[in-house]
This record gives structure tokens, C-alpha cells and sequence, in this order.
């Protein structure tokens, strides 16, 4: 029998930052979101390589059909705004429309955006602290609506998937935007 050992994990949850030889970074910039924001006119004034949000994620069992598995990681959204509308990740629902996910405010502020299979649509403030449960069949994407930073973490089953295409193709029911320096959902 080999002798107990204390090991330090492979991965870091320091305040706003993921850190491990593991971690991905992906960015996301203006142009890859072109037909994601209502306003063409402003979307077309803007430098196209603005960066809009970052993700750091660990997935320590990649997606080969092994249930139990779980993802995690870390998005911060750039302040700014489309027009009247503020920038957001992409949205999407699961591959595997069952699967479940948590979502928690690190820094910041911003709205969940959520949506059913029916196309009903409602938000949830984030900030530092809120706890989100995403139930399976959900769409969510996530909009910062404040002047710094909106930073949150998430957690996943591997297995979960991301379908991007039926949110590229159809949109959420309902837009964030500004109103008289509010958000709304509209």
C-alpha cells in the first residue's frame, strides 16, 4: 500500500480567476457576435474586435458520453452597450436538454436571461453573491448592465453540451436593453 499523500490541486479559484495548467481561455470579440444585437446601425459604427466577454473553463473529462463528469469555469463580460443593448454572451441551450447548470455572481452586476422550450423569457439580477440554478431545458445567456467588469462562475456536466445554433437561428423572445437608464426586458 502506497503511503497517504496531500496533493495541491491542479486548479485555482482565486476571486475572479481560474488558474491551472488546464484552464482554456476563449474570447469572444464584437465580430463574432454580428447578428446577435437589434441595433445594425450602431453594431456597424463599432470597432469589431471590441472584446465583449472571456471565458476560462477546466474540463477535466472531456464530452465522451460519461455521465457524472462535471465543467467548470469562470466568464467576465465588458461593460458597453449596442445601442440601447447591453453586451451579453451568446446564449444557448444544452445538447442534452436535461442537463442542469449553476451559475454565481463573483463581481459586478448584470442580468440572467432565461428561456423555456415555449419561448417564455425572464431575467435574474447577478451580482456579487446570487446563486443561479439553471434547470435543463433553459436557454441562458447572461448581460452585464453595469459600468465595471461583471465576472461569474459556472458549473456544468460534462456530458451538458452546447447547442448555440437554435439561439443563432431563432433569438431570445426578449431583448435587455437601457430604458430611461433601466433594464428591461423587452
Amino acid at each position: 500500500m502506497e503511503t497517504p499523500k496531500i496533493i495541491v490541486p491542479p486548479l485555482l479559484f482565486v476571486r475572479d480567476l481560474l488558474l491551472g495548467d488546464e484552464v482554456t481561455k476563449s474570447n469572444r470579440n464584437l465580430s463574432d457576435l454580428k447578428d446577435l444585437f437589434q441595433d445594425v446601425k450602431s453594431y456597424e459604427t463599432m470597432d469589431p474586435e471590441t472584446l465583449l466577454y472571456e471565458v476560462y473553463s477546466y474540463t477535466p473529462v472531456q464530452n465522451d458520453g460519461k455521465t457524472g463528469a462535471l465543467n467548470f469555469g469562470i466568464t467576465h463580460i465588458y461593460p458597453g452597450k449596442v445601442g440601447q443593448e447591453y453586451f451579453m454572451t451568446k446564449g444557448h441551450f444544452h445538447a442534452q436538454d436535461n442537463r442542469a447548470e449553476y451559475y454565481w455572481g463573483i463581481e459586478g452586476e448584470g442580468v440572467l436571461i432565461l428561456m423555456d422550450r415555449k419561448r417564455n423569457v425572464w431575467g435574474e439580477k447577478m451580482f456579487s453573491g446570487s446563486l443561479h440554478y439553471i434547470p435543463g431545458g433553459v436557454a441562458h445567456r447572461v448581460a452585464n448592465t453595469g459600468n465595471k467588469v461583471l465576472s461569474f462562475a459556472a458549473c456544468w456536466p460534462s456530458d451538458a453540451g452546447h447547442d448555440y445554433e437554435e439561439i443563432a437561428e431563432k433569438g431570445f423572445s426578449a431583448r435587455l436593453m437601457e430604458v430611461d437608464g433601466i433594464p428591461q426586458l423587452i
